[in-house]
């Protein structure tokens, strides 16, 4: 099955970049012949002034300009259309990388990293070779924050109920996915910051001193400098064609200041936007089945999105035919053009501000839902688990591994957590694999809770909020040690199963920062205090006499470890989860291992 879905993307490739190419080979031709017209009119215009004949300059002139500018302007749709299948190739070619390598084009979410955070440092959700970096494929910034968010905490059950809805469609319209991931793929390297300070600038109003009575002029201004220009040929009067530049020029520049801030903000992004029409116009188009892809679509149909969204961008472009000096002045001196511009752009302000806004939030959606759909894309064998009712934890999974190691080294496991409150003590040797999986359980379940398919044959969830315990750092610049930032970090989770609703807690080998009485005494005390507090969760552990709280808790707490096989000196893992207590350990094994000998 891989394999079919690898040559998918192989065979989707090889076809855009195929398109790609003649696209490129046309616009090659449009080059040449371009030159071609350019000595045209060189030629023509010779021998026009050879033969002192104004007429021969003057059609082949218009003729040839107006040829020229219909060239260049399809000429830049070719240009546009293979960057688009350029990108598309680049898309197919992420997916491939994604399968084979876990190799991954978009951003890794580093920013989003937070060492006191509930979970999302101990289970390597952001950042390199991380849950985000497998699943990303937003590529605005609203995008990467959406599902930032959607892996930070969990959702409810009818909201993720919506978003896997929203999944199992976008996995049958994989063409359509990809083709979105395309047209915004510009957005992965384009200023970051454009976007958010263009919405800034359309929530400020304009304040430009007589606005009306400038709108009202710039209308007729082309005409008050014609009949200036007519005036002057017929009657003499050669200064009051200056007079009425100046003029024009002088109430352009009275209003510099605004001129210049929508200059400084919105100059450059006109073509941005008018790439970001073709990706809303993509969603508006589409004909949607689930409700959470249906009500996203028809926002963007009731405000004519795209249609808005291109007129911004024309109406920024038009503002930005003022950066040549010489068209520039030509077109203040007859249409106050700047003037004109800034103002038409604040008209769309006042009806389209929240819109804008608006829209990108729905584009940001889509992103994080096809980063979900990803996975059920690539990972066809990959289930999506059912959301469980009740007061009580229910956490079932067969055959659950962790996303982020290969297939080829993934070991599965299977555990139950039906529908009751109890601490599971999992006891093991050193690399035996007690962390590893408890970040398994961990990061399947924040899958779940985001809407996402996870790493398992078949897995039902409750809605619960993960805190972790696993990786305690000492901070320098905060002056704490290793031990304070496990008491804080115990403070936290003690704290939590208070206040946060359904706490499900993962501890790794507690209080390590400390000697091995204490650590045991103030493991056993934690422990028993969260049982007391009827917390429900899973401890690993070296330590085998805290699997004795199975005897005095028996209805509360359960006992699975990880052992070794050690044949001949050689330690042999599986890796797979059992019942009971664990009685193999492998500490002076592998001190050996490195020439230190332990005595018995």
């Amino acid at each position: 099955m891989t394999q079919d879905i690898l040559n998918t993307y192989r065979n989707n490739a090889a076809t855009a970049q195929a398109e790609a190419n003649r696209l490129k080979k046309q616009i090659n031709e449009y080059s040449l012949i371009r030159l071609a017209i350019f000595v045209s009119l060189i030629a023509f215009v010779s021998i026009g002034v050879a033969n002192n004949t104004f007429t021969i300059i003057a059609i082949s002139a218009i003729v040839l300009i107006l040829l020229f500018a219909w060239l260049v302007k399809r000429q830049s749709e070719f240009e546009r259309e293979r960057d688009y299948y350029t990108d598309l190739v680049s898309i197919n070619n992420n997916e491939i990388a994604s399968i084979e390598n876990f190799g991954n084009l978009y951003d890794d979410g580093t920013r989003y990293g937070n060492d006191k955070h509930f979970y999302t440092s101990d289970l390597d959700i952001f950042g390199k070779a991380s849950l985000f970096n497998l699943i990303n494929r937003a590529a605005t910034t609203p995008g990467n924050n959406k599902l930032a968010g959607w892996l930070s905490a969990p959702a409810d059950k009818p909201t993720i109920l919506l978003r896997q809805e929203a999944v199992r469609e976008l996995s049958v319209k994989s063409n359509w996915k990809l083709e979105l991931q395309a047209l915004l793929l510009f957005a992965k390297t384009a200023d970051s910051g454009q976007l958010s300070n263009l919405i800034k600038y359309l929530a400020l109003p304009l304040n430009m001193p007589g606005e009306g009575w400038l709108k009202k002029y710039s209308r007729i201004a082309p005409f008050v400098m014609l009949a200036a220009i007519l005036f002057s040929a017929f009657y003499g009067a050669k200064a009051l064609p200056v007079i009425v530049a100046v003029v024009h020029l002088g109430l352009v520049a009275s209003r510099g200041k605004q001129i210049k801030m929508a200059d400084l903000v919105i100059g450059k992004i006109g073509d941005t936007l008018g790439k970001y029409a073709q990706a809303f116009k993509k969603a508006e188009d589409e004909q949607w089945q689930s409700a959470y892809c249906t009500g996203l679509s028809n926002k963007l149909k009731e405000k004519q999105t795209s249609a808005e969204i291109k007129e911004l961008s024309r109406l920024i472009n038009k503002f930005n035919n003022r950066l040549n000096l010489l068209v520039g002045s030509i077109l203040n001196i007859f249409f106050l053009w700047d003037l004109r511009q800034i103002i038409a752009i604040e008209e769309w302000k006042r009806a389209n501000r929240q819109n804008l806004e608006d829209a990108f939030d729905v584009l940001a959606d889509y992103e994080a839902l096809i980063s979900l759909a990803s996975l059920h894309i690539n990972y066809t064998h990959w289930a999506i688990p059912q959301i469980a009712e009740g007061e009580g934890y229910t956490l079932t999974a067969q055959n659950i591994g962790h996303p982020l190691i290969q297939p080829a080294k993934r070991v599965v496991n299977s555990y139950e957590l039906r529908d009751a409150f109890k601490v599971d003590i999992i006891t093991g040797s050193n690399m035996a694999g007690k962390s590893t999986f408890l970040r398994t359980i961990g990061i399947n379940t924040v899958l779940a809770l985001s809407g996402a398919p996870v790493c398992a044959d078949v897995m039902k969830v409750s809605v619960i909020n993960i805190i972790s315990y696993m990786r305690i750092k000492d901070s320098l610049n905060e002056s704490t040690s290793t031990f304070k930032a496990e008491l804080d970090r115990l403070q936290m989770l003690l704290g939590a199963v208070e206040t946060v609703p359904k706490v499900f807690f993962l501890v790794d080998e507690m209080l390590r920062g400390t000697n091995s009485v204490d650590k045991y005494l103030g493991s056993k005390a934690v422990i028993e205090q969260l049982i007391a507090k009827r917390a429900v969760g899973m401890v690993a552990t070296h330590d085998l006499q805290i699997a004795r709280l199975e005897d005095k808790y028996p209805a509360y707490v359960n006992n699975y470890y990880f052992d070794i096989q050690v044949i001949d000196g050689e330690m042999l893992f599986d890796y797979k989860l059992k019942h009971g207590e664990c009685k193999t350990f492998n500490a002076s094994l592998l001190l050996k291992q490195i020439g230190i000998n332990v005595e018995e």
